[in-house]
């Protein structure tokens, strides 16, 4: 959400913004919020001065009394009753103002970096660079749920009968290559100066406001019944929630925490046969990293984050690529964002495993996330970045480290995390 005085002082460049990011349909949010910013204010300012006119003349009506003019007193007591409706009246108007106000500013999109390239969607994201050399192997590499079938890793049928599509069950050493990654990555990043922590799971509507825009919001939150609470779609949810009207010493900065998380998405849509499997699922579990810095420090850490996923993936042999999103790719709260995608020898070419992404104070402004600062106090900067989503990264790793024979090597990185083992296979 952006301050309501830069959209005051700067209509045009606001403008444009939504320009840049294909949406039009909104371009009449800005005179719309401008004239209810300019009512709030005006109504603020009458109220302000009847209060003091009737505290004043409060201080009148005694000294009428004192002096025996009870008359005038009492006409004075009349004009300080009908100010305290009048009060009354515009505070409700203001409430209902403000209200207004806020309801349109959570739609107004965040202002975008300079960096960004223009672009209506995601055919129009840039790739950045690569890492690792992608190759495909003179043999044919099956479908991931076939790999994984074959390794007596997977039931799909049986979990269709308990909860539907959408849903998997993980067994044997495909459940354990699931763990090991995830506590890998977990290791990885507390090597890497990060503070290791499991959130909660659940969090109040005021926080989903708080963290992302209504569209993510309906496309990916399950609410639960009966109860102010979300499950969450990410850590990132909780991990931002957390600070929630906190004022931060600057000396505690920055906030770098890893956090686990299972994730419930709706994914709302059809998908086609690359996003089915274990791809594009209604639950699976995550190892992310968000900062909480100083807004001049948050493209530092941007580069910081993506560059983390990078290391990990390559670190299990896998070559990944990063892609810069577009003006039409990004979430509204976003200021920039970039995928990490990992090479499918199958498809012979790169999916996403993982998105990173700097929000500048779009959170901290919703949330009421401050710095407290020798000067005075500040909005904070908050970034996020996926560090490995299985089973989703399990399709690469499987991919990638797929033998002839159909069974899968082990890298030396993640062989302490299954036993030892250097090669998983059917047999």
């Amino acid at each position: 959400m952006l301050d309501i005085k830069f959209v005051r002082e700067n209509p045009d460049a606001v403008r444009e913004n939504i320009r840049k990011k294909f949406q039009e349909e909104k371009l009449p949010l800005v005179d719309e919020v401008i004239e209810l910013d300019k009512k709030s204010r005006e109504t603020q300012k009458e109220a302000d001065e009847l209060r003091a006119n009737r505290n004043k003349t409060s201080k009148e009506i005694g000294a009428l009394m004192a002096q025996g003019r009870k008359e005038e007193a009492e006409a004075v007591k009349a004009r300080v009753a009908a100010d305290g409706e009048r009060i009354k009246e515009l505070e409700q108007i203001q409430r209902e103002t403000d209200e207004a106000l806020r309801e349109k500013m959570l739609v107004i999109p965040q202002m975008i970096d300079d960096s960004v390239p223009i672009g209506k969607d995601d055919s129009c994201n840039v790739e950045i660079e690569k890492f690792g050399e992608p190759f495909v192997p003179a043999f044919e590499i099956p479908y991931h749920t076939d790999i994984m079938e074959r390794l007596h890793g997977i039931d799909l049928d049986a979990a269709r009968r308990v909860a539907g599509n959408g849903f998997y069950y993980l067994m044997g050493d495909v459940a354990r290559l699931h763990s090991a990654v995830i506590s890998y990555a977990r290791d990885f990043m507390i090597d890497r100066g990060f503070t290791y922590v499991i959130p909660p799971f659940m969090i109040h509507a005021a926080v989903v406001e708080g963290v992302m825009s209504f569209p993510e919001m309906d496309a990916m939150m399950y609410k639960i019944e009966g109860e102010d609470l979300f499950l969450i779609g990410t850590s990132e949810h909780s991990m931002i929630g957390k600070f929630i009207d906190q004022q931060i010493p600057e000396d505690q900065l920055p906030q770098t925490l890893t956090s686990y998380s299972p994730c419930f998405r709706k994914e709302k849509g059809a998908h086609g046969l690359e996003e089915r499997g274990v791809y594009r699922i209604h639950q699976f579990e995550k190892q992310e990293m968000i900062v909480v810095c100083k807004p001049e420090d948050s493209m530092h850490w941007y580069n910081k984050l993506w560059q983390n996923t990078v290391d990990l993936f390559r670190s299990l042999d896998i070559p990944v690529r990063t892609l810069e999103c577009c003006s039409g790719d990004l979430a509204d709260l976003k200021v920039k964002s970039c995928d990490v995608e990992a090479w499918s020898p199958r498809q012979k070419k790169y999916f996403e495993v993982g998105s990173c992404s700097n929000l500048g104070d779009a959170q901290a402004r919703r949330l009421r996330i401050r710095i407290k600062g020798e000067k005075g106090n500040y909005l904070a900067h908050t970034l996020n970045n996926t560090v490995v989503a299985p089973p989703r990264m399990l399709i690469a790793f499987l991919e990638n480290n797929l033998n002839a024979d159909g069974s899968v090597r082990i890298p030396k990185a993640l062989q302490p995390y299954m036993g030892g083992k250097e090669l998983l296979s059917a047999d």
